[in-house]
């Protein structure tokens, strides 16, 4: 008789129950695989640039928008890693939906996409050095990426904190129970 075919006792249903139930000495890591994450708590490196620089390079991530004669593109881009991600209206899914590659439409629509390929790889905050006239397609296009839900004001770096400090900082990652508590109604 085969050892897969002998029958259940219960000698061995409680050895499988036991064997299935104890704890085993794990050898795995967690390996955080986002290389955004400490961007995201705040704590990563920003370069702060020189002085006399314009615009300043105070920033994990840019937007850069590139106007030719036929076509607008936009980039996001990181201070150490260059272009993350972009989008341009001579892309052939975009200029597909498209009467125009340079008009008001073109650039409304490639700042919907734009906002919604910066939401799908989770940046939901950047900054923008592009000066826009009022009631421009630029400024349109700025608005639409805003409306979409990303914001053009990154959070400022947490200060490192010495031992000799009066005040400490909350940690973006902390939450005091004073924070969870609802306002008081009247």
């Amino acid at each position: 008789m085969s050892r897969s075919a002998r029958p259940l006792t219960s000698a061995r249903v409680l050895h499988k129950i036991k064997e299935l139930t104890t704890p085993q000495a794990s050898t795995e890591y967690v390996i955080n695989r986002n290389p955004r994450n400490l961007e995201r708590l705040r704590i990563a490196y920003k370069p702060v640039g020189y002085h006399l620089e314009k615009p300043g390079r105070s920033y994990w991530h840019t937007l850069e928008i590139n106007t030719s004669g036929r076509y607008v593109s936009g980039d996001v881009k990181h201070f150490e890693n260059g272009t993350i991600l972009s989008a341009s209206t001579s892309e052939w899914a975009i200029k597909q939906q498209l009467y125009k590659t340079n008009d008001t439409s073109a650039f409304v629509n490639l700042g919907r996409v734009l906002a919604q390929r910066c939401l799908q790889s989770g940046i939901t905050e950047m900054t923008c050095n592009v000066e826009a006239v009022p009631g421009s397609k630029l400024q349109k296009l700025l608005q639409t990426i805003q409306d979409n839900g990303v914001s053009f004001k990154e959070p400022s770096r947490l200060p490192n904190e010495q031992p000799w400090d009066e005040k400490r900082h909350e940690k973006p990652w902390e939450v005091s129970e004073d924070a969870l508590e609802a306002p008081k109604s009247k």
